[in-house]
């Protein structure tokens, strides 16, 4: 859904009369504040990364970007509950990232309150970039020196209560967060929406194990409480209901990619091993974003429900991006023809997630419009693209926002979970075995690791992997349980490589077999190369390689790398056998060999050292970079922008 109310107010026939409106009426400074909001988001790099909190003490973590150079804007803060993820929004430049325990709550950097930062010297290049990854920080026992002064202040601006935005936190909904108000200006103003509140998923309880996870996905303008009448019909000694609260102005692709990074966190923490979908409106094309980008390296997802998802788009976006004073950039997304719509039927869910559309056709009775639910037309609601993977398609007697109450609907959606619910438990009752891992590291390493990531894949079966993330604790923990069988177990980490790559193992009835995982520090380079961004392509959150168009392909020729010693060429890869997004997500990392496939790139094996990367493709001019390697330090997965070569007149 598109809009502004929950669930009830799109950009439709209703948007462009008002915001030509507001440009004429004293409401017009919402517009501009609006436009404002928009164009500045393009400026902002997010930051992501962990903080490891080994010092004891009470009180949140605060993690804090200072700036550096003079004319930056000097604090951007978020708080979370425990270790774990963060996120921040900062402009490029150079800055001082540390974390500390705030133990008065005060959002003050007092004496005698642990803190740590990141790397040595606790700097940070921020570069123009969707986003960087794994700035991590490790909040010492006692805590270590920081480059910043005790006594100072991170924000002048001090919150009644400082609310974790990190996933998992446990609230209910009657937060304000999740007021009507703050669920508006998430979409007409999605980065001042972004900076103070991130964008999250949240829990009504503490995580239960023997509770089936719900992840329930908002539209345009909604909040998590928009979901309450579900809640309220769902067996809650079964299901245990989650949230994912976003500002639904953003790209949608980015708040997919968002929802990934959260999953993660939170199934690395966790460690369950299914997870049901369910979305109205826009969030239905969120999850599915989610599902068909991301669903190799998640496949504990097990069920998606939609409910009046706008399919193929809706016109009316179309129009607003050509012809609005203000362009929200969903809006781009939801073109009928554009590159994300596009995206989402490059390739199908995977066979292993069960999918339904619920949708309504009480809408508008004009003999000038088309059919509609009242939000969004019947021909979008039905696209044929989604229809054809759905198990079932339900049409009711409702409307947009009637969808989200009847009764009919919640009785058919119990059926559903319960029917689900009943297949998952067989399969769990079946005989199945255990495994216990160990993993070790060839290195003395002090700060935080990258998330690890443990594949079992079934023998002689094709899109079966089962991929579980751990963290350094989760050595020696149990595994499980998983179908007897054969299968090949493998365990990668980014900046280390495995001293044996595949580990066969025969998996039996209420057994638990060892596997053992030994690693090297690696010296690696990753990273893609891509034309230059336009303004309608850059979107705040989103990797570079992840949303440009698929349709527009740059034809590589050569990269070379030289350096310490080494000189190594590589040239596209040409083989049709290819499986190219298994490659991309878990293959390269297992087998460590280098390559180049479409645009991305990597070299492994590499050590200490300085590096230079000369890269040419057909119809760009060759471009040089520098990099330096250090065996066992990750790089962030760096993005490469070439130049057309000037056409001669």
């Amino acid at each position: 859904m598109i809009g502004f109310k929950t669930e009830r107010f799109s950009l439709s026939r209703k948007v462009i009369p008002l915001l030509f409106l507001m440009c004429l009426i004293p409401m017009g400074c919402a517009l501009i504040k609006s436009k404002a909001d928009i164009d500045k988001s393009l400026e902002y790099t997010v930051i992501v990364g962990r903080v490891l909190a080994n010092a004891s003490g009470n009180g949140p973590i605060v993690v804090a970007a200072h700036a550096m150079d003079e004319g930056t804007p000097d604090f951007h803060y978020t708080v979370l509950h425990e270790s774990g993820e963060y996120e921040l929004m900062l402009v490029p430049g150079k800055y001082e990232i540390f974390a500390y325990r705030d133990e008065n709550r005060d959002l003050v950097y007092d004496a005698g309150e642990p803190a740590g930062q990141y790397g040595n010297q606790g700097s940070l290049c921020v570069p123009a970039v969707g986003v960087v990854f794994d700035i991590d920080i490790v909040i010492p026992p006692g805590g270590a020196t920081t480059a910043i002064p005790h006594g100072t202040i991170i924000s002048s601006s001090r919150p009644n209560k400082l609310y974790s935005r990190q996933a998992g936190d446990i609230t209910d909904l009657d937060d304000e967060r999740f007021s009507e108000e703050i669920g508006t200006r998430g979409f007409w103003e999605p980065m001042s929406f972004f900076r103070q509140f991130g964008g999250n998923i949240y829990f009504l309880e503490e995580y239960d194990p023997e509770k089936t996870p719900i992840l329930f996905i908002h539209g345009a303008g909604g909040t998590p409480r928009g979901w309450r009448n579900f809640v309220e019909h769902i067996d809650r000694t079964r299901f245990q209901p989650w949230f994912f609260y976003y500002p639904s102005g953003a790209r949608i692709d980015s708040m997919s990619y968002l929802l990934l990074w959260k999953l993660i966190n939170l199934q690395t923490k966790y460690q369950f091993n299914q997870i049901f979908i369910t979305a109205h409106s826009m969030g239905g094309l969120v999850a599915r974003s989610f599902i068909v980008n991301y669903g190799r390296q998640f496949p504990c997802v097990k069920l998606f429900v939609s409910l009046a998802t706008p399919w193929g788009g809706d016109r009316m976006a179309e129009y607003g991006v050509q012809q609005s004073p203000v362009v929200i950039p969903s809006w781009i997304d939801m073109q009928p023809e554009g590159d994300f719509i596009k995206s989402l039927y490059r390739m199908k869910m995977p066979e292993s997630v069960r999918f339904y559309m619920f949708c309504g056709h009480n809408g508008n009775r004009n003999p000038f419009q088309s059919n509609n639910d009242g939000t969004i037309t019947l021909s979008s609601i039905l696209d044929y693209r989604a229809q054809s993977e759905a198990e079932m398609n339900y049409v009711f007697d409702e409307d947009h926002t009637s969808i989200l109450f009847s009764q009919a609907i919640l009785n058919q959606y119990n059926t559903i979970l319960d029917e689900c619910d009943e297949k998952m438990s067989v399969s769990r009752n079946r005989s199945e075995g255990y495994v216990r891992i160990h993993f070790s590291f060839d290195d003395e390493f002090d700060g935080v690791r990258p998330v690890h990531m443990f594949i079992l894949h079934p023998s002689g079966k094709k899109d079966a992997d089962t991929v579980i993330c751990l963290r350094d604790e989760d050595n020696g923990k149990v595994l499980g349980p998983f179908p007897s069988g054969e299968y090949v177990a493998s365990m990668i980490t980014p900046a280390a490589r495995p001293k044996k790559n595949n580990i066969q193992v025969s998996i039996h009835s209420h057994t638990t077999k060892d596997l053992n995982f030994d690693f090297i520090p690696d010296g690696v380079i990753r990273g893609c190369v891509a034309a230059a961004l336009t303004p309608e392509e850059k979107s705040i959150g989103m990797p570079d390689y992840r949303y440009r168009s698929a349709d527009s392909s740059i034809e590589i020729e050569s990269i070379v790398l030289k350096g310490s010693g080494l000189y190594r060429k590589l040239g596209p890869i040409e083989d049709k056998n290819i499986d190219y997004d298994d490659f991309l997500n878990n293959s390269y990392l297992i087998s460590r060999d280098d390559f180049c496939i479409d645009t991305c790139f990597g070299f492994f094996g590499l050590p200490t050292g300085a590096y230079k990367l000369i890269i040419k493709a057909n119809g760009y001019q060759s471009i040089e970079k520098d990099y330096s390697v250090s065996p066992g330090i990750l790089q962030y997965f760096r993005i490469t922008e070439l130049t057309p070569t000037p056409r001669r007149e």
